[in-house]
């Protein structure tokens, strides 16, 4: 059985090493670092995920970040953002920078367990097919079998967690998978930004409306012409083909 590994980078070190030992009773492999600084002399390629602080010394958890994304070896490693409690503009920043999901301090160690679990499975790293790998063609009867959803080439299974465009695998983070999830489930139905707050986001403390905005652009980003299916009604939310 692989053991995956994951870094968290906090210039707490009471912090880090509290969560590295309940990672490692998990059965993960954990390292820390202090600072972004420690963290970018370290070989980050060979990481599963990152645990990242959004504020610490010279350099920003969204400084380092910026810098992961720009490097092809280190690009495609999950990133979870652990922001203050009310930092409304960190969770955004957060999800601009392409975020796999975000935690608010201070922590509940049963939430970030399920977090890191979400995000490792939908990211491949619980052995979910390669994008570069199209999966099968899902059958009728398949689909009868399973919780799945299809509209023309756009396919969500909601046991596996795993969203498919033209049978190719596409990579999505937790919230957006969510909201996709919701929107397909209820063909024609306008969600105002309270509901999807509550039915999304149900488990955060703080979140604000611009979130689902921007949850919701990079959605229809990600599932390139099928976007257009996700309508926006002005003044009240979103929906889904309606």
């Amino acid at each position: 059985m692989e053991i995956y590994k994951i870094l968290v980078v906090d210039d707490e070190p009471d912090l880090c090493e509290g969560l590295k030992l309940n990672l490692e009773i998990e059965g993960y492999e954990a390292d820390t670092a202090f600072s972004a600084e420690e963290a970018l002399e370290m070989d980050l390629s060979s990481y599963d995920l990152i645990m990242l602080d959004v504020m610490m010394g010279k350099m920003s958890g969204f400084e380092m970040a910026r810098v992961l994304k720009r490097n092809p070896a280190t690009s495609q490693i999950p990133i979870i953002f652990c922001t203050a409690k009310n930092a409304d503009d960190d969770m955004i920043a957060g999800l601009n920078l392409g975020a796999d999901d975000y935690v608010t301090k201070p922590y509940n160690i049963r939430n970030i367990l399920a977090r890191i679990k979400s995000v490792l499975r939908r990211t491949d790293r619980y052995g979910a097919a390669s994008p570069s790998s199209p999966s099968a063609p899902i059958t009728k009867e398949e689909a009868k079998q399973k919780r799945i959803i299809r509209e023309e080439g756009l396919v969500i299974d909601l046991d596996q967690i795993v969203c498919t465009i033209d049978e190719v695998p596409v990579r999505m983070p937790r919230k957006e998978f969510e909201l996709l999830s919701l929107f397909m489930s209820n063909p024609g139905k306008i969600f105002s930004r309270e509901d999807i707050l509550q039915k999304v986001w149900s488990d955060e403390v703080v979140v604000v409306n611009r979130v689902v905005d921007v949850n919701v652009t990079r959605l229809r980003a990600k599932i390139g012409k099928y976007g257009k299916l996700i309508v926006t009604r002005s003044g009240y939310g979103y929906g889904f083909k309606v």
